[in-house]
């Protein structure tokens, strides 16, 4: 009896969450099938009752179709694959996500926490006057969370409670309501976004007694709406244009059913195939010059080819296109470090392991032929790794390299054009890990855009001077590109000369040299007739606790474990060596302090002023002891290097040429 009376509080509460849902429906008319293509194979039935004009009768068909759809498969979530969820843990992130979503608390972007938008949901609540978070608002990426937590627990106040949103969404964000509201609501990377989280959403809630035929009708009505407006205001170049042309390819081929499918995968196929040209430099680098916008465009350009796979017209995408992607993945392996992390130039940050792994064995499965990838893919078991240092010329990321495991050494610098968008007054800097430990991140770039303090915020990470690079009077050097001297290999040196732009009337020549595959020595040319005063900057790993040993110009790291490195100027003029405010942001909206420190002199006329640095990882408690004795033949000027490096004693003679 008592499971009878509880069966029967869950038959009455279900049916008034259905009556509650249909209260909001309106009748279902001829128009209502506006968007349908009625003619497309599986829908016979559906187009039999419209031409009948039983139109409630359609819409229910037209339900059981997608509720019972077969053909199109989603990446990640389909009808009947209820037993993949049913009852499982989805994870407490995703669970949280759910939970506080049924009251209106929502986490708009992943650098912030959770914020109450009110019962009657403000979709123009701004918290923090970030413009990521009132744009990513936009994104609902906790529906997909909620789609989760109905198909594992079969709790319809899931399901209410997203088709409740969902409506209320449509209803206060209407296109045009406002064009402030449109500014965020609708600008076109957000719509692009809701049109790929929108589909898989759909199969997670679709079998619920909730979802009746006219909702199905609004979300399609709704999703044709969006997909038309992003191939009507495309963004005009960058990633943000990749984005929107992948998930229009995308709507057309997972909703084939739609008048307008066929005009959505031609128009993203249409944009990819002429960006990725225009976007892909010949080294493989994407345009933005920003190693994690490189990642996700990798990931634009494969997702697209797979869904044109699945709408079975990837024969639109040349075999250039495919080699593209191959030669980009490879790109991306030459800058991994090998914790798989990239260098957090151009507005990057840190990732997973396992994420970034996983990313790699997609891209060995679609070029298994790449010993390379292979390699990255299975963590070294498998593959081949045949080189060391490596250029990136176009972009103008190198990488010095002495191995690809975790006792290795690997510096990359970047030195190269101008960036698109990301990019940062900062050529010249570099990333030095070694032994698993990187000693000098870049700093990231912590915040995008918003109100005049949020933009403060923004520009302090934007400095040249917070970058391990050459400065005059501590201003920001002029995005240009850098010209490369010479970047050559050998088994005991590598080189690196290049030669910025950086200020009026003063270049900046930077030459970096890679020794027996242990240290490196850094010579840095000021050249021009611009005065003032010269620093030569740089910043250490947050933990690093450095001694600053101002009598010897020299910083050292304390590492308790012996893995630690050595910074020392080698001029045998006049300089100084003072500490300076150091931040790094490894993820977004969060900062940690750290160590920074500049070395100084002024520049008082034209003549080149240098600055001789040597970087110097070794292992122990006790910082090495260098001195540099110039040899006869030496010039800098010239670029001829003869010179005597005195390390702990034991002589090194250092003999080459730099440009």
């Amino acid at each position: 009896m008592k499971k009878l009376k509880s069966m029967l509080g869950i038959f009455v509460f279900s049916l008034l969450l259905l009556t509650k849902v249909q209260a909001q429906e309106k009748s279902i008319t001829k128009s209502s099938f506006n968007n349908i293509n009625l003619a497309y194979p599986g829908l016979e039935k559906v187009n039999s009752l419209y031409t009948a004009a039983k139109y409630e009768e359609a819409a229910k068909e037209l339900l059981s179709y997608y509720r019972n759809r077969k053909n199109i498969k989603h990446p990640d979530f389909n009808v009947g694959d209820e037993a993949r969820f049913r009852g499982k843990d989805i994870g407490k992130a995703n669970q949280l996500k759910a939970d506080n979503a049924l009251e209106h608390k929502f986490q708009p972007q992943k650098g912030y926490g959770y914020y109450d938008y009110g019962k009657d949901i403000n979709w123009e609540y701004w918290p923090v006057k970030d413009n990521e978070v009132r744009w990513q608002l936009h994104r609902v990426t906790w529906w997909q969370p909620m789609g989760m937590a109905y198909r594992s627990s079969g709790d319809e106040k899931y399901a209410k409670e997203w088709i409740f949103q969902f409506r209320d969404w449509a209803k206060k964000n209407a296109l045009g309501l406002s064009k402030e509201n449109d500014r965020y609501a609708w600008r076109p990377l957000e719509v692009s976004d809701r049109t790929q989280s929108l589909p898989g959403t759909f199969n997670l809630f679709v079998n619920s007694p909730n979802f009746t035929p006219n909702f199905l009708l609004e979300f399609l009505t709704l999703f044709t709406q969006q997909a038309d407006y992003i191939t009507a205001h495309y963004s005009e170049e960058g990633n943000h244009l990749l984005f929107e042309a992948q998930r229009v390819l995308g709507a057309g081929s997972i909703f084939p059913e739609l008048k307008n499918a066929e005009a959505w995968r031609k128009s993203g196929i249409e944009i990819l195939n002429r960006e990725i040209k225009l976007q892909v430099l010949a080294d493989g680098m994407q345009w933005e010059l920003s190693p994690t916008y490189h990642v996700a465009s990798i990931e634009i350009f494969l997702k697209a080819y797979n869904s044109a796979k699945m709408a079975g017209v990837a024969k639109e995408f040349p075999e250039s296109y495919v080699k593209t992607i191959e030669n980009m993945a490879v790109a991306t392996a030459k800058i991994s470090f090998p914790d798989y992390n990239n260098p957090m130039f151009g507005d990057s940050w840190l990732n997973e392991k396992t994420g970034r792994m996983k990313q790699f064995e997609s891209w060995a499965k679609l070029f298994p032929d790449n010993k390379l990838l292979k390699y990255f893919a299975t963590n070294g078991q498998e593959g081949v790794t045949d080189f060391l240092s490596s250029a990136l010329e176009n972009a103008g990321f190198y990488t010095f390299r002495n191995g690809w495991n975790n006792q290795s050494t690997v510096m990359i610098v970047k030195a190269g054009p101008e960036g698109k968008f990301h990019a940062q007054p900062d050529n010249g800097t570099f990333e030095l890990w070694v032994k698993g430990r990187n000693f000098t991140p870049d700093a990231g770039c912590y915040i995008y855009s918003g109100d005049a303090e949020i933009t403060k915020m923004r520009n302090w990470y934007r400095q040249t001077r917070v970058h391990s690079t050459l400065t005059l009077d501590n201003e920001n050097m002029v995005i240009t590109k850098a010209q490369q001297n010479k970047w050559e290999t050998s088994k005991n040196l590598d080189i690196l000369t290049y030669t910025n732009p950086s200020y009026a009337d003063l270049n900046h020549q930077r030459t970096i040299l890679f020794i027996d595959q242990k240290y490196f020595l850094i010579i840095d040319k000021a050249i021009g007739k611009a005065t003032g005063n010269l620093g030569v900057h740089f910043q250490l790993k947050e933990d690093s606790t450095p001694v600053f040993d101002k009598t010897k110009n020299k910083v050292y790291t304390t590492y308790a474990d012996g893995n630690n490195l050595m910074i020392q100027s080698l001029n045998t003029d006049k300089l100084s060596l003072n500490e300076e405010e150091g931040k790094v942001s490894y993820a977004y909206a969060k900062e940690i302090t750290r160590p920074a420190f500049v070395f100084e002199k002024m520049k008082n006329n034209d003549k080149t002023e240098q600055f001789i640095t040597v970087v110097y990882p070794y292992d122990g408690n006790k910082a090495p002891q260098i001195s540099l004795k110039e040899n006869k033949g030496n010039d800098f000027e010239k670029g001829n290097i003869n010179v005597l490096l005195d390390i702990n004693g034991k002589k090194t003679n250092l003999k080459t040429k730099i440009q």
